[in-house]
């Protein structure tokens, strides 16, 4: 099934499928989200038949709206649909862009919206396993010590939000 993604071409938007944005390192929307529990944030860990970067952990849930679809209504879909999570409400933060080689020859060239949402204790999480492998709890200090560590175990993305984005995202 081709999934149409937001892309620049020539300085016009247009739909695109997915992985040829990729192939192509076109510019292109995304959405991240990061949901926390006072001072740990949720991450996943990509599953293995991931296209790219699978096996790496990641924030809680990133992904690319489809054609027309609004960034709040991609987050609290993607949400839902990769961690079972609903009941929340993703807040916007702050729009930024980066291009980062994902191997295999794919580039992740994004203009992303990052959202937050807060979680309550009682969250339940139902990870669907063609998207996710494992989830993790995790204090903000450790995730940035851990990015700094040991970088080849997080997504480009994620290591690319704690370097150089995590004031913005966290306040912090």
């Amino acid at each position: 099934m081709r999934t149409l993604i937001p892309a620049w071409i020539n300085g016009t938007l247009v739909p695109v499928d997915k992985l040829d944005a990729h192939r192509r390192g076109l510019r292109h929307k995304a959405v991240s989200v990061f949901v926390l529990r006072e001072d740990h944030v949720l991450l996943q860990q990509r599953a293995l038949g991931k296209y790219h970067t699978p096996g790496l952990w990641a924030n809680t849930c990133c992904t690319h709206p489809h054609w027309d679809e609004p960034a709040l209504t991609c987050a609290i879909r993607r949400l839902r649909e990769e961690l079972g999570i609903t009941g929340v409400t993703p807040r916007f933060r702050q729009q930024v862009e980066y291009r980062a080689d994902v191997g295999g020859g794919l580039t992740e060239h994004e203009v992303v919206d990052l959202f937050v949402a807060e979680a309550d204790a009682g969250m339940r999480l139902d990870p669907a396993p063609a998207e996710v492998m494992a989830t993790a709890w995790i204090g903000l200090d450790d995730l940035k010590r851990r990015v700094t560590e040991q970088p080849e175990r997080f997504t480009p993305w994620l290591r690319i939000y704690m370097t150089n984005h995590a004031e913005g995202i966290f306040g912090a």
